[in-house]
Parts: C-alpha cells; structure tokens; sequence
C-alpha cells in the first residue's frame, strides 16, 4: 500500500466523513498520486465516495478500518511500550461458523498485536491493545461476539504460565 494510501485512510478514520478538497494536498506534484490513491482505495473497497450537493465526500469502510488497523500493527515498535504496566488483556472472542472470514482477520490481527490464544476463543497479552480491539469491536458491530477483559488479578498457577509465555 502507497504511503499515500496510508494518510488518506488515517485521514479518513478521524471523521465520519472527509470532503475531497480537504484530501488534496497544495502541492500539485502529489494531486494525481492523491487522486489515483483515492482510486485504488474505493477499488478494494477501503473507502466510498459520496456525493452531496456541490461537494464529495470520502469515508472509510469497515474494511478500511481493518485495513488500518492491520497497518498500524504492523508497525508494532512503535505502538508496544517496552515496559509492562502491570495488566493483562484478556479477549474472548466467539464468531459462529456463518463469519469464518471475519473470524480469520481478528485472529490475524490479535496475533500481530502479540496476544497468544490460551483456550480456544480466548487470547491473552500483557500489551495495552485493548482501545485498538473496542474500536475494532464497534466499528464490525461485534456486540456479544467480542469481550475484552484487563485486569491485574490472575491465580498464581495462570500467573506463571503467562510469565513463562511471555518471558516476563
């Protein structure tokens, strides 16, 4: 994905909606790279156009969203902090067979945000990731499918399982 593509969605994922001359930038050098970013979003499906009135409007899909979010994982350095705080996150996560796709994409991104999956549905990670998943919880309209737990308090058996898997 172009480094354009990249702003346009962060851009995109501020507001409900974005106004095409609020996308273009004054240097004309990048309006076709804009532009033709713009385009390939809308292609597969990351973004919609719509149009009102005398102006045009961009929004992100949920596709978009998960597009996003998947890039921003992907630069993990940036976003874990190198000292734990203390807490576990804990998400439970219970897709029926019908949303197997969408089952797959939470599972990859749990996995690039470091949760390791302990019993079946549920994962578990020291990193401080839950905001990313309620935002992902919400935006997918994943009311009961999706629980996320922090917490400090774990029995000393679980306690010791965790450091050892996650070297802490």
């Amino acid at each position: 994905m172009s480094s354009h593509s990249k702003k346009i969605l962060k851009k995109l994922a501020e507001k409900p909606a974005v106004s095409m001359k609020d996308l273009e930038e004054k240097d004309t050098k990048t309006t076709y790279a804009i532009s033709r970013a713009l385009k390939n979003l809308v292609e597969s499906g990351c973004a919609e156009i719509h149009e009102s009135g005398r102006q045009n409007y961009a929004k992100i899909t949920p596709l978009g969203k998960n597009k996003l979010n998947t890039l921003l994982l992907e630069n993990t350095d940036a976003l874990v902090p190198q000292t734990w705080d203390g807490f576990w996150r804990i998400i439970l996560l219970d897709l029926p067979e019908n949303r197997k796709s969408e089952r797959e994409s939470l599972r990859y991104l749990l996995k690039k945000a470091g949760f390791v999956c302990l019993k079946n549905s549920a994962w578990i990670s020291p990193f401080p990731y839950e905001h990313l998943f309620t935002n992902i919880k919400k935006d997918l309209g994943l009311t009961t499918e999706i629980m996320i737990i922090v917490t400090e308090f774990l029995d000393e058996e679980t306690k010791k399982v965790l450091f050892e898997t996650f070297g802490k």
